[in-house]
């Protein structure tokens, strides 16, 4: 039997999302000072705008941080889901931070470009600085890897700080071109290769995240397929007003009227339809948070809707 105790790297991944966030906060936040200091020094664009990154980073996991602690609030008389959607709130902002950053670091590079002036960069103190912001970055990554599958809003961070390593292997990429051959345009270039590798990605995320404002099926969810395991259920003659969407990601939420036999209900049996009507939704279709409404045939007149 494995010893998840004696697997510290299992532990560390495994913390609550609030805590891998913190860590992922620290790591970006010291990596930061070091490529604006590393900025300073060696004049490198495509440094700079990886530093500009990582604040707004550290700004969107602030951000995170405040959205996941607000999200863990229990639910009241009048938020009955509680403060699940908070998380979806953070992921905006992260999501717009994304695309207004990557907006500026294109603008600034086409600049450099076309006016590259007398620019002078130290590609050897560019390079050391790149490999540190790469190698930070890995680990933060690495550390939100698991969490980000379950949560939007690690999913927003996890997303920066992929964008912050992309950046960083560019920047690595234009430093060696810089040492070995002095052409210093590369910097401006690995700074619009930064932009175009974030743009996809924050477009990507406010989709989501748009999707889940509007209350649309969770993706990968197929509303007939869910009606057609309900209508296979012993004594359940039709379903209507079927709805599903997600408070968040990972937590779908599932509504239903259920036209069952007028025998089931008379002789007891509708409390056994309801049990098996949610094991499937929890088992087939990972839906822990179901409501069946049971109508007889009778009903169907009166309230059916869709």
């Amino acid at each position: 039997m494995h010893d998840h105790a004696k697997d510290p790297a299992r532990g560390v991944r495994g913390a609550s999302s609030r805590r891998l966030l913190a860590v992922s906060l620290a790591i970006t936040s010291v990596v930061m000072v070091v490529q604006i200091v590393g900025a300073a020094l060696s004049g490198s664009l495509a440094l700079l705008a990886d530093a500009a990154h990582m604040f707004t980073d550290a700004a969107a996991l602030v951000i995170a941080l405040i959205a996941s602690t607000v999200a863990a609030r229990p639910a009241n008389d009048r938020r009955t889901f509680g403060y699940q959607r908070a998380e979806v709130f953070g992921a905006l902002v992260n999501a717009v931070i994304l695309i207004v950053l990557s907006g500026w670091v294109a603008i600034e590079g086409v600049r450099r470009l076309v006016e590259p002036g007398e620019v002078e960069v130290a590609g050897g103190l560019m390079l050391v600085v790149a490999i540190v912001g790469l190698v930070a970055n890995g680990v933060a990554m690495w550390l939100l890897g698991a969490a980000q599958r379950t949560s939007i809003n690690v999913r927003g961070a996890y997303l920066e700080v992929m964008g912050d390593l992309i950046g960083s292997a560019a920047v690595i990429v234009a430093a060696i071109v810089i040492v070995t051959t002095g052409w210093v345009q590369a910097d401006a270039i690995a700074s619009l290769f930064i932009a175009a590798m974030i743009i996809p990605r924050a477009i990507g995320l406010l989709r989501e995240v748009m999707s889940v404002l509007a209350e649309s099926a969770p993706k990968g969810t197929h509303v007939a397929e869910i009606r057609d395991h309900i209508l296979s259920t012993p004594g359940v003659v039709d379903a209507h007003d079927v709805h599903v969407w997600q408070l968040t990601r990972g937590a779908p939420v599932f509504t239903a009227h259920v036209v069952v036999e007028d025998e089931a209900l008379r002789d007891g049996r509708a409390a056994g339809i309801l049990t098996r009507l949610q094991s499937c939704l929890s088992d087939h279709f990972d839906v822990e948070h179901s409501t069946f409404q049971l109508e007889p045939a009778g009903h169907i007149e009166h309230d059916a809707h869709a």
